[in-house]
């Protein structure tokens, strides 16, 4: 069971970041609005989509999934910032979820971090 946890960990965190990822690549104004409020460079939007959708598909190379979470994690604890700081503190609990399961998905693969399989 405890396999499962942390595939459907995965899952969802690969889900969300390719959604926000896909739609700020999109340039979807909503999405953006927070890195213009927050003083950042229009591209910088673009960047973070990037980011996410690199993470989501680095979660499941296995050498790469510690650093995704980690790049995951500090993406979304600039969501949770962002919320606290400029939103009602309910919007920021999909960010703090998402930030949660990538420190735990972070913490399960850490020792695996770019170990490349023997041949």
């Amino acid at each position: 069971m405890k396999k499962y946890g942390f595939n459907i960990a995965k899952g969802l965190i690969a889900l969300v970041l390719l959604a926000g990822g896909s739609a700020k690549l999109s340039g979807v104004p909503e999405l953006h609005e927070s890195f213009y409020i927050l003083g950042l460079p229009e591209w910088f939007g673009y960047f973070i989509g990037a980011c996410e959708i690199a993470g989501a598909i680095g979660l499941f190379i296995r050498p790469l999934c510690a650093i995704s979470a980690a790049g995951i994690a500090m993406i979304m604890a600039g969501g949770v910032y962002f919320h606290v700081m400029h939103t009602p503190v309910a919007e920021g609990i999909p960010a703090f979820v998402i930030l949660a399961l990538s420190v735990y998905v972070f913490l399960k693969t850490k020792s695996q971090i770019l170990k490349l399989r023997k041949t």
